[in-house]
């Protein structure tokens, strides 16, 4: 365990310069006496670093120092394969060097090694995109990354659900985030970090300016905490329900015995649900609130009228008014 913390921890001086021993405590996740235990036992075994005392100080290897420590083990080997998404690549203008990075990571691994890595493409695909519906159309997301990139701003002209539905905007691009097959921009603008649908930029507009990111900003603890929010928004009521044992399996609760299971869950709105709910058939029946009930009983009142009337043909009443007019 100590023997690998060194190692990342040499590495981590390699790639990034100098950083604080409480920087080192932070990405190790141990504590900073660790750290200065652990840069005792480096400069003991001969490894050139040194310390800098003093608000810009910290540890860092003396210039030139290289460690050749860099070999991958198996798991290692996989997880590199597995983390190098074709799709995304492309979209974001790199597919061509994530191909030559992979190939020569490839030539680069011994033969076991290999043999593992290559496994990962043969038997894991990732297809992000949900099953209903296209993938979205991004054309504007090169140029959002390659502002990303540069930390230059943009003018956004964006389409919102509220109104109003178009705005224009100049914002500054922190970071791109695919999620679930949809690319989302975080970009810090005029009401503070906001997150925008790539597909849903209607122009964009490079600017010359360039920008500072905030101090203390992490793209993934921003995504986090907005994805938190989002849940905490989005399920404002509870409904409580009756499930049978197969409707218990859908909605992904804990079954009590093999009758009837009674159950809590959140819901985002009484229209929401009513759809949700629907979607269970015979398996679920609403108990509260009463309003969402009443919906439900509404609606199943409607279809089982609709269905006891028989089939309708061309010539049947009620048909009429949908043919247009020659």
């Amino acid at each position: 365990m100590r023997a690998s913390r060194l190692v990342t921890l040499l590495l981590l001086l390699q790639n990034r310069g100098r950083m604080t021993a409480r920087q080192l405590a932070e990405e190790l996740e141990v504590s900073v006496r660790t750290v200065y235990r652990d840069v005792e036992a480096l400069g003991a075994a001969g490894i050139p670093l040194y310390g800098d005392a003093g608000h810009a100080g910290g540890y860092r290897l003396v210039d030139g120092y290289r460690t050749r420590l860099t070999g991958l083990t198996a798991d290692e080997a996989q997880a590199a394969f597995l983390a190098a998404l074709p799709g995304p690549a492309a979209e974001l203008g790199l597919g061509e060097a994530l191909a030559t990075a992979r190939l020569k990571l490839r030539a680069a691994l011994p033969a076991e090694l290999r043999e593992h890595a290559e496994r990962i493409q043969e038997r894991f695909l990732l297809d992000a995109p949900g099953w209903y519906g296209d993938a979205d159309r991004t054309p504007h997301l090169a140029a959002a990354a390659a502002a990303v990139w540069a930390r230059r701003a943009v003018v956004l002209r964006y389409r919102r659900w509220r109104a109003p539905e178009e705005i224009e905007r100049r914002v500054e691009p922190y970071g791109l985030v695919l999620k679930a097959g949809r690319w989302y921009l975080v970009a810090d603008g005029p009401p503070g970090i906001r997150s925008y649908r790539i597909d849903q930029i209607l122009e964009l507009r490079p600017l010359e300016e360039e920008f500072a990111v905030q101090d203390g900003f992490d793209l993934t603890r921003h995504w986090n905490s907005y994805l938190a929010g989002f849940r905490a928004r989005l399920h404002t009521g509870e409904a409580l329900l009756r499930l049978t044992p197969e409707g218990a399996r859908r909605l992904g609760v804990a079954p009590a015995g093999g009758g009837w299971t009674e159950a809590r869950v959140p819901i985002e709105s009484i229209d929401h649900a009513h759809g949700e709910f629907l979607r269970l058939g015979a398996d679920v029946e609403v108990i509260a609130p009463a309003e969402l009930r009443d919906r439900v009983a509404e609606t199943v009142r409607a279809l089982a009228a609709r269905y006891e009337e028989g089939p309708r043909t061309e010539d049947s009443p009620g048909r009429g008014s949908d043919r247009p007019h020659q």
